[in-house]
């Protein structure tokens, strides 16, 4: 068990969004990520219950073979290299430094699916044709409405605007309150 120095130098270090706890990765405090780990271990206990150790084992199988194809064969046997390093203490990738180990992680980076990557293209040029349609400035778009229906029809819209609530429309309560509006001033000449 760690001391309560330890335990406030770990929580500082996890607050900094360092996992300090196998399995606490995600948790902003070392009380989230004790609790996280335990709940994920829980889980993972459950699921071979359900399953055998036979099916668990499958599954992980499943998983690995999965990754592997992702990355490809050379890039998994990398990967493995850089995990086959780590202990308790240290990462793969810190123990890799300190002996001197080179490990090339540029053979295991993902490359995204062409399905993924059509996708991320679709959003950014709906999101580049969106913001050409925008005007330049905060005030454009008013100054054209002024531009469309006059400055005495701004003026007028502008009125019944102001006289909105929660409960009503600026119109109804200008009906209500016998305030002249006229809807004339500002209807374009459309």
């Amino acid at each position: 068990m760690a001391s309560e120095q330890e335990r406030k130098e770990l929580d500082a270090r996890a607050k900094q969004g360092e996992t300090v706890v196998p399995g606490g990765t995600g948790g902003r405090s070392l009380e989230a990520q004790e609790h996280l780990a335990e709940g994920r271990h829980r889980g993972g206990e459950r699921r071979k219950e359900q399953l055998g150790t036979e099916g668990y084992q499958e599954l992980g199988h499943r998983g690995g073979e999965t990754r592997r194809e992702q990355i490809g064969t050379e890039g998994y046997k990398e990967m493995g290299l850089e995990g086959g390093l780590s202990t308790m203490d240290k990462s793969g990738g810190e123990r890799a430094a300190e002996e001197g180990i080179p490990i090339d992680e540029s053979k295991y980076k993902t490359r995204p699916d062409r399905e993924r990557l059509l996708f991320l293209v679709e959003i950014v040029a709906r999101a580049l044709k969106l913001r050409s349609a925008l005007p330049r400035d905060g005030s454009r778009g008013g100054q054209t409405r002024k531009e469309q229906i006059g400055h005495e029809g701004y003026q007028e819209m502008g009125r019944k605007g102001g006289l909105n609530t929660t409960d009503k429309s600026g119109g109804e309560r200008a009906a209500e309150e016998g305030i002249p509006i006229d809807e004339s001033k500002y209807k374009t000449g459309n």
